[in-house]
């Protein structure tokens, strides 16, 4: 069997994979929701979710410093990478030796492809499938409340302090927050640029969100970017629900409507 990744690659597969690797923890929750615990050999010392059944997995070191030994040791007849996330080093090394399929995320519809072709390949169609459909459904609700919302406000996805550092356009962050109904005061930069606070005064942000990840924002911070948006709605949000874009897509519709209206601190399971 053939599939194609979403860098173009063909991997061929001759059986069903039996034995996974995954270097891409949003990708790890998948397979197991995807109910193929059984086959996921391998994850990195990010991939901590599901808690309860990744915890006895072997680790195979971080997502951009693989020790290829473990991996060696693992004898994997399929591993699952992705182009933002993992090295490109490591990640040709490892296609010398094995399968490798990398998932390359930009929107909704590059998720839900990646859902159902990664279901496919372990033996999962029809759960991909399910799990694809419930999502577009919740989506689709999620545009409706927006709809009815005023006009986009103007916001700010802060990753990283010590440097100021913000979500650019073109990626998965800057879609979920157009599907949010918020107006990214920095799409038109380049993935993940550094900013000064006198850039981000002269963006005019409405709403400063600060993620969870990488950069752990807490509520000691909250003070310190106030005075930077010059009145600005500030947020500590979670930032696994603006960049995992496997099956916890199904929790991500409830939580951006709550953004969209909220007036205070948004909360909830895993936000800071």
């Amino acid at each position: 069997m053939q599939f194609q990744d979403q860098l173009g690659a063909i991997v061929e597969l001759a059986n069903e994979p039996q034995r996974i690797v995954s270097l891409v923890p949003s990708q790890t929750e998948l397979l197991f929701d995807l109910g193929v615990d059984e086959k996921i050999v391998g994850v990195t010392k990010f991939c901590t979710d599901p808690p309860d059944r990744v915890a006895d997995v072997t680790r195979i070191g971080g997502t951009k410093k693989f020790n290829f030994a473990r991996i060696d040791a693992l004898a994997p007849d399929l591993i699952l990478g992705n182009k933002e996330e993992n090295y490109q080093d490591g990640i040709e090394q490892l296609k010398m030796r094995y399968r490798v399929w990398m998932s390359d995320i930009y929107d909704l519809d590059d998720a839900l492809w990646m859902v159902e072709q990664v279901a496919t390949m372990v033996g999962a169609r029809e759960r991909g499938q399910s799990l694809s459909r419930t999502v577009r459904e919740r989506f689709m609700s999620l545009d409706e409340v927006v709809a009815g919302r005023p006009e986009p406000r103007r916001a700010a996805y802060f990753i990283w302090r010590k440097p100021y550092m913000v979500v650019g356009g073109n990626n998965f962050i800057d879609h979920l927050m157009r599907r949010a109904g918020l107006y990214n005061v920095f799409r038109d930069l380049e993935r993940y640029p550094q900013v000064t606070a006198a850039q981000v005064a002269g963006a005019r942000p409405e709403v400063l969100l600060l993620s969870s990840e990488p950069y752990p924002f807490t509520q000691a911070h909250r003070d310190e970017f106030q005075s930077m948006g010059a009145g600005a709605d500030v947020h500590l949000v979670d930032g696994t629900l603006f960049s995992w874009y496997g099956s916890r897509l199904l929790r991500i519709p409830a939580y951006l409507e709550a953004i969209t209206k909220a007036n205070s601190n948004v909360r909830s399971e895993g936000v800071v």
